[in-house]
């Protein structure tokens, strides 16, 4: 198993000690730029991490949150990019086909790059009626590491939110999620 943590703006100074990557909140809905988020990536990059980014779906504007998305992030090739599905601070969130449009929509707009879907234990098994997660799960339950309560395939699990989120990834070695994140 891999270790890395993800990020928001609130995370300004993290450790990049022992980790294997880190995901960087970009975006949210179509007005929110993590200001935060080149310094760091770079922070994670001149660590040797492989870096991720993610956008915090708000439902509606589907196709214009993807474009804003990949427009706005810091994210070069070879990063993967994910989709935050979970509930807005005003308890509203996208459809089960909103997700998977936004999904689309990054993957038309980047083709060359991992689309991911994260989403809580509660999502995948109650909201989510496609078990579409582009190009694989990212999943959040606050269980052991590498043990979350699904039957699905995943690919990163966020197993605790203190003292910051925290993940482990589904891969041999750095070089294979390197390799992953790269595809042909």
């Amino acid at each position: 198993m891999l270790h890395g943590v993800d990020v928001s703006s609130y995370n300004t100074s993290y450790s990049t000690a022992g980790l294997d990557f880190v995901f960087v909140k970009a975006t949210e809905g179509r007005s929110y730029i993590n200001p935060h988020q080149s310094a760091q990536a770079s922070k994670a990059r001149k660590a040797g991490c492989v870096v991720g980014f993610y956008h915090f779906l708000w439902p509606g504007n589907i196709a214009a949150q993807a474009k804003y998305f990949v427009e706005k992030c810091a994210s070069v090739q070879g990063d993967l990019l994910a989709c935050d599905w979970e509930r807005t601070g005003e308890g509203t969130y996208a459809s089960n086909a909103q997700k998977d449009q936004f999904l689309v929509e990054v993957k038309k707009l980047r083709p060359t790059h991992r689309v991911m879907l994260y989403c809580n234990r509660d999502f995948w098994l109650n909201h989510d009626t496609t078990s579409y997660a582009a190009d694989g799960l990212w999943i959040a339950d606050y269980v052991s590491a590498g043990h979350p309560r699904i039957k699905a395939k995943w690919r990163i699990h966020q197993y605790t939110d203190r003292p910051l989120d925290k993940d482990v990834a589904d891969f041999s070695s750095k070089a294979a999620l390197k390799k992953w994140a790269h595809p042909a």
